[in-house]
This record gives structure tokens, sequence and C-alpha cells, in this order.
């Protein structure tokens, strides 16, 4: 078994309304558990920074649908990797969607979701897997 983690960020249209963002993740939750795969979904300030994790085809065909998806903007890629196990096998789509308060609490992170520029996002990917990781734990 081939098990793919991707990362990006991404940003809400700014003609999409936040309402969108239900039908985003009913979507989501559907299709990933129809895939088999796994992830997790932050939402803020109008932009997205989401993992998902599983077999090759099942990511690279979801990231796909995702980049066509008019509604997301501003595709940037922060890690693409072969994993050995998931780091969130019981979320078909996890979600959290963070207030700014809440985003100010990880200062580190603020790059994911206020820069676009993508050498500056992709600097250190492990503030993103962490972050991801972090909010995924306050959710159980």
């Amino acid at each position: 078994m081939s098990l793919l983690h991707l990362i990006y960020v991404s940003s809400l249209g700014a003609d999409v309304q936040e309402s969108e963002i239900v039908k985003i993740l009913a979507s989501s939750v559907r299709r990933n558990g129809e895939a088999g795969v796994t992830g997790m979904l932050l939402y803020a300030g109008g932009n997205f920074l989401q993992v998902l994790e599983g077999e090759r085809a099942a990511v690279e065909e979801t990231y796909a649908r995702i980049a066509r998806d008019p509604r997301h903007h501003g595709l940037i890629e922060i890690e693409r990797r072969a994993v050995a196990q998931r780091d969130f096998p019981a979320w078909s789509m996890g979600f959290r969607h963070l207030g700014a308060a809440e985003v100010a609490k990880v200062p580190h992170a603020a790059p994911l979701f206020e820069v676009r520029d993508p050498s500056v996002i992709r600097a250190n990917p492990g503030v993103a897997l962490e972050m991801l990781r972090e909010f995924a734990a306050g959710n159980r």
C-alpha cells in the first residue's frame, strides 16, 4: 500500500460566500469517505489549510478536483510525500473554522493564512502539519 500525504493552502474566491464552506465540507466528507482519503481542513479569514492522505491515486485525484474547483483560488502545495501511516486515520475530513484569536495564538503559522508567497509558505512545511495535528487533537 502506497500512502501519500499532501498539504496545501488555498483561498476562498472573493465572489464565494462563507456559507459555501458547508457545501465544500459535506462534499469532501462524502467523496473522501468513498475514496478512502482522510485528512483535516482548517479555515480562517478566507483561507484553507488542508492535509489529504490516502492511497496515492485517490489523493492525487482529490487534489486535482480541488484544483479545478472554482471556489478555490491560489492553490499552493506545501508538502507532498509518501508516508508509512496516516496522521488522521479517523477523519474522512476533520474541520475547524478558526477565528482571528485562534490564529493569533499560533503566530508561527500566520503565513499559512495570510501570506500568498509560495516560498514563504513552503519554507517550513512542518509548521502546517503541526498546526493541523494540534487542531485535530482539539476536536476529538
